[in-house]
């Protein structure tokens, strides 16, 4: 087992969530910023890549349980992904366009079956329309997709990274 080792490369993205979630926590707790039900959403994904890049770090897998690894990651950046991608686009939606906001994630889950709960929090509200800080231009919903994408890419690029020279030494 080699902890935290360099040459696995799930440290920095797992450092790169915590680093997101803390600034998200500032903004909320700090900043006075109250997170929208996508916006919870969107963090859940964050710690989701947090653990599973966390775990892989110190485990510091080879082969096949690095792909695993990389895959596992790829797919919570990808789900992290499709959340963001829905509150940019509520987001730029025109003004008469916005839906209206409804109850918050807590009212929902304990007021509404799951499976509504859940149709209701990926459709998302009107507050999630709300842009409330931008850095650069961009909404926190904007850097979260750019930041998701950016995971998922690094993700991808582990996995192939992983399985080329098992191929190539395969081969030969």
């Amino acid at each position: 087992m080699r902890p935290f080792s360099s040459r696995t490369g799930f440290a920095l993205p797992a450092l790169a969530c915590a680093l997101l979630l803390a600034y998200g926590f500032y903004l909320q707790y700090a900043k006075g910023l109250e997170p929208c039900p996508l916006c919870l959403v969107q963090r859940g994904f964050f710690f989701a890549v947090l653990a599973v890049c966390a775990i892989a770090a110190l485990h510091g897998p080879r082969g096949r349980t690095t792909v695993a690894y990389a895959i596992g990651t790829l797919l919570f950046a990808a789900g992290g992904a499709a959340v963001a991608s829905r509150q940019v686009w509520l987001q730029h939606l025109p003004a008469d366009k916005v839906p209206a906001c409804g109850p918050d994630l807590f009212f929902m889950l304990e007021n509404f079956p799951l499976a509504q709960a859940l149709k209701r929090l990926f459709s998302g509200s009107g507050e999630c329309a709300v842009v409330d800080w931008t850095f650069l231009g961009l909404s926190i919903a904007e850097w979260s997709l750019a930041c998701f994408v950016a995971l998922a890419l690094y993700a991808a690029w582990l996995a192939l990274r992983t399985r080329r020279p098992a191929a190539s030494t395969a081969s030969a």
